[in-house]
């Protein structure tokens, strides 16, 4: 028996973990990335405004921390205009092997060197172990598990693990349970860190202060399908991301204005509009109406908010104002808490 976190680490990282042995994310769940190029666009598009914010430079940085077999940079860099591209340094931050072209691979984001641009861990932190707490009769305590995912608990948490759950998450019912979330906390504030100038974006499926779930939200998926979690190697584990206390650690770190907006809003503010095309279209130009129709269609399933649409969106600026955002969008989460943001599986959206 050894605690969730640690049991999760050596699953996922250790020698023959799900993915240190090399498994390629899209064949277990789909990200935006992998649902839409729009989600690149978009990614696309904040990096213009941030570049505009920082006066061109050379090299302009976009890092994506997590960045599996790197779809998001390809994509981003294979639209970006002659100008930008001329002055863009790619960098993935990866445990796997990738091999593309004119791109940097570090394995740990203590490798960054200082970053000027753009930074984004997009589903990163949510696969990121936590330790997992529970509330006994007996107080808090660590949930503990074994390879096959049989529980029991041990001893209470330590004073750091205390301390945030007082501060961000405290279980009041026997049996509620919470997933401590100093670990991510750290890896964000190691992340924003490293950027000197620029804006560091994390996205991932969220939960805030005055929704937090009840029974926490650890599961497994594998082969796209949603599964028991059990640390042996045999699926990706995965639980939601306490993004308000992500946000404060990146502001210890450094990091100035900050904006957390669901992922709909934050689309719609880098101008991807889900609007159909008119119907008139499909008959004085057909392939143009087919062609919108179905980029109305990727826009929906990024913006739906019982999905895609739900994950978090913290966006924060370091040395620099925030860059040009749709003043028309409100700011803020959603009102309707997003319990079941996001994410993925190879049919849809990997749900809880």
């Amino acid at each position: 028996m050894r605690p969730w976190r640690e049991a999760w680490a050596t699953a996922l990282y250790g020698p023959g973990g799900f993915y240190a042995r090399g498994e390629a994310p899209a064949a277990h769940f789909r990200t935006s990335v992998h649902a839409s190029p729009l989600f690149a666009a978009a990614i696309g598009e904040l990096l213009r405004r941030v570049d505009r914010e920082l006066g061109e430079p050379d090299p302009l940085d976009l890092v994506d921390v997590g960045a599996g077999h790197g779809e998001l940079l390809a994509g981003v860099a294979s639209a970006a205009d002659d100008s930008l591209r001329q002055r863009l340094r790619l960098t993935a931050v990866e445990i796997r092997p990738m091999d593309l072209p004119a791109v940097r691979l570090l394995r740990d984001v203590a490798d960054l060197p200082p970053v000027t641009g753009l930074l984004i861990a997009n589903e990163w932190l949510d696969d990121l172990p936590v330790d997992v707490v529970e509330l006994t009769e007996a107080g808090p305590r660590t949930v503990l598990v074994d390879g096959s995912g049989i529980e029991s608990t041990g001893d209470s948490p330590d004073a750091t693990a205390t301390a945030w759950l007082d501060r961000w998450w405290r279980p009041t019912g026997v049996g509620e349970r919470a997933e401590v979330g100093v670990s991510r906390d750290d890896a964000w504030a190691a992340a924003v860190s490293k950027v000197d100038r620029g804006v560091a974006v994390a996205v991932d499926y969220r939960h805030q202060k005055a929704a937090r779930p009840t029974y926490g939200t650890l599961t497994g998926y594998r082969d796209g399908m949603q599964v028991r979690p059990v640390p042996d190697g045999s699926c990706d584990l995965t639980a939601h991301v306490a993004l308000d206390a992500v946000a404060a650690a990146g502001r210890r770190a450094g990091a100035g204005e900050t904006r957390l907006d669901p992922q709909r809003v934050a689309l719609r503010a880098l101008g991807i509009d889900r609007r159909r095309p008119p119907l008139a279209l499909a008959s004085t130009d057909p392939p143009a109406y087919l062609a919108a129709l179905q980029r109305a269609g990727e826009v929906a399933e990024l913006t739906d908010p019982a999905a895609l649409g739900g994950f978090g969106w913290l966006v924060q600026a370091v040395g620099i104002p925030m860059p040009e955002w749709a003043t028309a969008i409100a700011a803020g989460w959603a009102t309707r808490p997003a319990t079941d943001g996001g994410r993925r599986n190879c049919a849809g959206s990997r749900m809880r």
